[in-house]
């Protein structure tokens, strides 16, 4: 049930990547469209997604740190129940003061243990690995900029316009100049 818990987590994570992706083209649709509100809004959505993924994958992460935990408590149990079982052979091989046998049901009781330490010490290691973050609040700005230096386009530093592509430049530079002709005609 945990394993599916996590598994299914994990592929909503990768749902919000996708979506994420899908919010991040068009972000730069709009950035080339020079629509500076809708680019936010869009940049808002792409690292919104970004967190809710990262959120996901650190929740499926503790979801199997907790199933790990679980497993612990049951492997604990079955130590006990061994230990149990040591302490009574220990009793018994003290009364009868056999060394050989005593020796064997040492080393039986310290392999236990250290199967154990090598199990709590990987669960530490999963738990530990765990962390929250958060994201600082003018990231979408920056984003804005990452994804306008990618696109070949440049933000004006005060972020209200965003640059006219190259192609109405041009375009309007071809109407000018028909303009400018036609004036010049008449």
């Amino acid at each position: 049930m945990v394993s599916f818990t996590a598994k299914m987590l994990d592929r909503q994570a990768r749902k919000c990547k996708k979506d994420e992706n899908k919010e991040l083209a068009l972000l730069k649709k709009e950035i080339a469209k020079g629509n500076t509100e809708l680019a936010r809004v869009h940049a808002d959505k792409v690292i919104r997604k970004k967190n809710e993924a990262l959120n996901l994958t650190k929740l499926a992460s503790r979801v199997d740190a907790v199933a790990g935990r679980v497993q612990t408590a049951v492997t604990m149990r079955q130590v006990t129940g061994a230990m149990t079982n040591v302490v009574c052979g220990i009793e018994n091989t003290m009364k009868r003061m056999n060394l050989e046998q005593m020796s064997v049901v040492m080393d039986t009781f310290e392999g236990q243990f250290e199967d154990l330490d090598v199990q709590t010490g990987y669960m530490e290691n999963a738990i530990g690995g765990v962390t929250a973050t958060t994201m600082p609040q003018n990231e979408v700005d920056l984003l804005m900029h990452q994804v306008a230096d990618e696109a070949g386009l440049v933000l004006k530093s005060d972020m209200q316009e965003l640059p006219v592509p190259q192609e109405e430049l041009r375009e309007e530079a071809v109407l000018n100049e028909r303009l400018h002709r036609h004036r010049n005609a008449v």
